[in-house]
């Protein structure tokens, strides 16, 4: 059977790790890191996904400065909350929670996010530095599975790595990170003609499709490593709604070397990471302090 990658043990150990950093930190700075969590309207899933990041700041000493808006929030309005916080000496990063009410356009939201606190590394300034391998703020979960496959010393450099999706959120940037760490790295998704001859090639998978099961046991390379990056809810045979990811765990982890599971493996990493950003934002900001 395979190793499983277990992402919900890492995030801990890196939680632990902020914790311990930011206490020392906090003594010499004179404050801790601050994180602003923008909520509008009610969407329980995104109301889910706020309360876990809340805590995770709470766990690890980072104040947290959500800041829930009613749905019928104008455009306007929301970017003048963003300017405010941009300007505020206390936050360090600063997270839109997608998806936003129809009526408000979220890619010039996001764009007016300072880069220097775009803690979800979705700035065209932050994607351009991660183009040219500079320093920045990182996408989450793609940065989320890079610091997985090092946890587990899998060698990156040199290996044959397929990203199934190319999304901007994770797609895209986790390609250009497999390609930073010197894989050979080709992108698929769900319209490449015979996937599965692309898939079978890879030593590193990583499935962000977002379609249940998508990758079967025929599609996987023996001892490949497969990150599955999928979320997906579906219903079962006894009609219970359970979570799956891109890829048919059961049928593929006896055929691999390593795998990720879901729940349990990218996903907690991904809050990891927004908590890893912020810090590294907070240590940008406060430098002076520490000399």
């Amino acid at each position: 059977m395979a190793n499983v990658l277990d992402g919900k043990a890492l995030a801990q150990k890196i939680r632990t790790q902020l914790q311990q950093e930011i206490q020392s930190l906090q003594v010499k700075v004179g404050r801790p890191p601050g994180l602003a969590v923008l909520m509008v309207g009610e969407n329980p899933a995104s109301a889910v996904y706020v309360r876990n990041k809340e805590r995770a700041c709470e766990q690890v000493g980072i104040v947290s400065f959500g800041s829930h808006f009613p749905a019928n929030i104008s455009q306007a309005e929301l970017t003048e909350v963003i300017h405010s916080l941009n300007n505020n000496p206390t936050v360090d990063g600063i997270l839109l929670q997608l998806p936003l009410p129809p009526h408000l356009n979220a890619i010039p939201l996001l764009y007016e996010i300072s880069p220097d606190k775009d803690v979800d590394g979705l700035h065209p300034a932050n994607m351009g530095r991660l183009v040219r391998g500079e320093a920045g703020l990182r996408s989450c979960t793609p940065a989320g599975v890079m610091q997985l496959l090092r946890e587990y010393n899998i060698e990156v450099a040199g290996k044959d790595a397929v990203v199934v999706g190319a999304s901007i959120l994770v797609g895209k940037p986790m390609a250009l990170m497999l390609l930073e760490a010197e894989s050979t790295v080709s992108i698929a998704h769900i319209k490449t003609r015979d996937l599965a001859k692309l898939t079978c090639d890879a030593e590193i998978l990583v499935v962000a499709a977002g379609y249940p099961k998508l990758i079967t046991p025929q599609m996987v390379k023996p001892g490949a490593v497969v990150v599955d990056v999928g979320i997906n809810r579906i219903t079962d045979y006894e009609g219970r709604s359970v979570i799956v990811g891109d890829v048919d765990f059961a049928g593929v982890e006896p055929l691999v070397d390593y795998i990720s599971p879901v729940p349990g493996g990218v996903g907690p990493m991904t809050v990891a990471m927004l908590l890893q950003n912020t810090l590294w934002s907070y240590k940008q900001r406060v430098q002076y302090s520490l000399q």
